[in-house]
């Protein structure tokens, strides 16, 4: 199963010149959502990702574009698990919400799911929007981590990153 889910994200991964959402260079690019999209894709990474979940979680939570069908998939994989949404910017109308989905009691467990980590720096971010609406995060399972330097935000927010794949995976 790992092993066909690599084989989708290769043929999704481009060499060159790219100009990251974070305005950085890089000559490696993964777009993850062409396959977690997919029927194929989201069936192969679902299972994965809901083996990497924090035991203790009730939900998931997915940083919007990349984890909205990552939270989604684990939720309907998984036995008991909600499943979140966390935007990047508040909801511009309305309430004004950051996060999207079922109010789960203060205290909940929640585990965030990311497509691509490259600084760590969007997950993080939803890490603190998840603790500050009451939520207890301890873990952050992405597709791939592709962080090319030694920065690690992780453990200075006190989080365990888990990865299905790293960047030299897909090379």
């Amino acid at each position: 199963m790992k092993s066909d889910l690599l084989k989708l994200l290769k043929q999704n991964y481009r060499y060159g010149d790219i100009i990251l959402s974070s305005g950085a260079t890089s000559m490696h690019y993964i777009n993850c959502k062409p396959v977690a999209l997919s029927n194929d894709g989201i069936k192969l990474i679902a299972p994965l990702m809901l083996k990497e979940v924090d035991s203790d979680s009730s939900a998931v939570a997915g940083v919007t574009l990349g984890g909205d069908p990552l939270a989604t998939g684990v939720s309907i994989t998984s036995p008991n698990l909600d499943a979140l949404i966390v935007r990047k910017e508040p909801k511009g109308y309305g309430t004004q919400a950051m996060i999207e989905g079922p109010l789960l009691p203060t205290g909940t467990v929640v585990t965030l799911l990311e497509d691509v980590v490259t600084t760590g720096g969007s997950a993080v971010k939803a890490v603190k929007v998840l603790r500050e609406a009451g939520y207890v995060v301890n873990k952050v399972v992405c597709i791939v981590d592709r962080r090319e330097n030694n920065e690690d935000p992780f453990t200075e927010a006190n989080l365990e990153l888990i990865s299905l794949f790293k960047l030299e995976d897909l090379t």
